[in-house]
């Protein structure tokens, strides 16, 4: 007993110097060193430069303009949204999925968005240990982060980390939104194909989806599809493919596919391959790829200003919200008065 305790409190200090060591490290980078590093392929530089891009503090966004300056996106990447209910197996698609990709020579980023706990805002479901064998490998990059009060599951940093992802070299890079329930506009401005997870046998043959976000997805999956529940997936996929019927024709021009998948046994596995691939090749050849990367860029530049104002007005007339939010926690202000009052305030030379 004596040796364990002593090897724990060894293993525990070991940790506690490599934190030291991180921090350190962390307040030496500059955005040309950190640019360099993650060029060079390191990911403990590419996990700080995140880390970065997620701060909304006002100093330090002239240090994020210029590292995003120093690692420009190539547009090289194939981008895949991944939402769905609860339960539907996201992470364990998403790592079978990463994992066949590795073995298919490409080099793989997963952004995986936690919900965030509302007391502390960190994360709370730790995506990285339900992705312990991806997580692990050379050749891959997960990252979990806390959606915060962000809406659409997905943080307001996520399209930068997808920049700097490419930057380090991953060609494919997934990114895993909390699930239905919130608005999944913000990610479906993010990626390539949106994939909407579902599974047989919930309930309803169609479940409590907003039909908003099925027509958003460009392809439907049907999860779990094995052994018991397979008759029940078959139920749901046919359900949801005569519901498609009634939908408008996606922007895209291409009609939304339903797929079966079990990543227990791996089956339609290649068929997601297949279907991927198929999009690719449609999308690029019609120009609708290229379209939907610009009005990416457009949209990121929408969000970034409405934030940036946001945090400016936090930053510069902190005294004024102080003083407008007393008043309208004792009621002698409205909330629609007051903001707009805070709003239209001067900023502080």
């Amino acid at each position: 007993m004596g040796k364990q305790a002593s090897s724990k409190d060894l293993a525990k200090q070991r940790a506690r110097e490599a934190a030291r060591s991180l921090i350190q490290d962390a307040t030496a980078w500059t955005p040309e060193s950190l640019a360099a590093a993650i060029h060079d392929g390191q990911r403990d530089a590419l996990a700080q430069a995140i880390t970065w891009v997620e701060s909304h503090l006002p100093e330090h966004q002239a240090r994020i303009e210029a590292l995003l300056n120093l690692t420009p996106s190539k547009g090289s990447s194939v981008r895949i949204g991944f939402t769905g209910i609860p339960g539907a197996g996201k992470s364990t698609l998403i790592e079978r999925f990463g994992l066949e990709a590795i073995r298919r020579g490409h080099r793989v980023a997963v952004l995986a968005v936690d919900p965030s706990s509302q007391r502390t805002q960190g994360a709370l479901l730790g995506d990285k240990t339900r992705m312990n064998d991806l997580s692990k490998h050379p050749n891959a990059f997960v990252r979990p982060s806390a959606a915060s009060s962000t809406l659409g599951g997905v943080a307001r940093s996520t399209s930068e980390a997808i920049q700097l992802c490419e930057a380090a070299g991953y060609d494919l890079i997934l990114v895993e939104t909390v699930g239905v329930g919130q608005s999944e506009v913000t990610v479906r401005s993010m990626v390539d194909v949106f994939v909407l997870m579902l599974i047989g046998g919930a309930g309803d043959d169609v479940q409590g989806i907003k039909r908003g976000v099925v027509e958003m997805a460009d392809l439907l999956v049907v999860h779990k599809a094995e052994e018991d529940r397979l008759q029940a997936c078959r139920t749901t996929a046919g359900a949801y493919q005569q519901a498609l019927h009634v939908l408008p024709e996606p922007p895209s021009g291409t009609a939304t596919e339903v797929l079966l998948v079990s990543s227990l046994t791996g089956e339609g596995h290649d068929g997601l391959w297949s279907a991927m691939d198929k999009l690719q090749q449609e999308w690029t050849q019609s120009g609708w790829w290229s379209t939907q990367r610009a009005q990416q860029r457009l949209d990121a530049m929408e969000r970034h200003a409405k934030q940036l104002l946001i945090d400016a007005h936090m930053h510069h007339k902190s005294e004024a919200w102080a003083s407008l939010r007393s008043q309208v926690e004792q009621g002698k202000l409205g909330p629609f008065a007051s903001a707009r009052a805070w709003v239209q305030q001067p900023l502080d030379p």
